[in-house]
């Protein structure tokens, strides 16, 4: 199984990433299209040329990669995609080959999360213009994609995962519940400067608080997300 997993930035996409590495049937991969988005993108992101030079730029290259076979013979490869990084110049034919999982999170969760790394932001460096563009290219193709909310994830780890595997018709395994902290291996260069609170992790955080104010000048942006979240919240798994 090829699983890819489609979230927008700040959205516990890569706890999620180290919940399925710590099963002993499953390889991952962290963003193969980072690179590729910022070749083709201009973007400027920090660690800029150490992530272009860690990655390769080409999309058709990274589709092959991800279609291919699943690494050492394991039975499941979960792929961390970011959406924003599949550009619209970038081909989707190859979801078709993929199990496609739509991780969603409670925009003004995201925006404070982002604010605090970086200094500009616009509505399409948050994903989710991105994620409703490929969830409907998934539909089209006549996919059933599963949607998760990172809010349920968090408020009970156990039951979420479980029904996530039950739907993938993988079996759970309590290994994803908990991880060493630090780095790991498969981690993307970008780490460095990104992962500092999953590093200190060992496993998934406190349930979510209360939904946190954005500043003013986010207030469009979070109204425009918000729109397009509603839209998959109604999708979403329950337990």
């Amino acid at each position: 199984m090829r699983l890819a997993m489609w979230s927008g930035p700040r959205n516990l996409s890569t706890a999620m990433m180290y919940a399925f590495g710590n099963r002993v049937d499953t390889a991952i991969v962290d963003e193969p299209y980072y690179g590729a988005y910022l070749h083709h993108s201009g973007v400027e992101h920090p660690m800029n040329a150490e992530v272009l030079s860690s990655l390769p730029h080409e999309p058709e290259a990274i589709s092959a990669y991800v279609t291919g076979p699943v690494p050492d013979g394991l039975k499941i490869w979960y792929q961390k995609q970011l959406t924003h990084h599949m550009l619209p110049q970038f081909s989707l034919d190859w979801v078709a080959q993929q199990e496609n999982v739509f991780l969603i999170r409670e925009p003004a969760r995201v925006i404070a999360s982002y604010e605090r790394k970086r200094e500009t932001l616009a509505l399409e460096d948050l994903g989710f213009l991105q994620q409703k563009r490929i969830y409907d290219y998934c539909v089209a193709l006549g996919q059933s994609p599963i949607v998760l909310d990172s809010d349920d994830i968090l408020a009970d780890p156990p039951a979420m995962l479980a029904a996530l595997c039950a739907e993938l018709g993988i079996a759970f395994d309590p290994a994803m519940l908990s991880w060493t902290a630090g780095p790991r291996a498969e981690d993307g260069v970008w780490a460095a400067h990104w992962y500092d609170a999953v590093h200190r992790s060992t496993g998934f955080g406190a349930a979510p608080g209360p939904v946190p104010t954005v500043g003013h000048e986010f207030v469009e942006i979070l109204k425009q997300a918000q729109k397009i979240y509603q839209q998959f919240e109604v999708l979403k798994l329950g337990v």
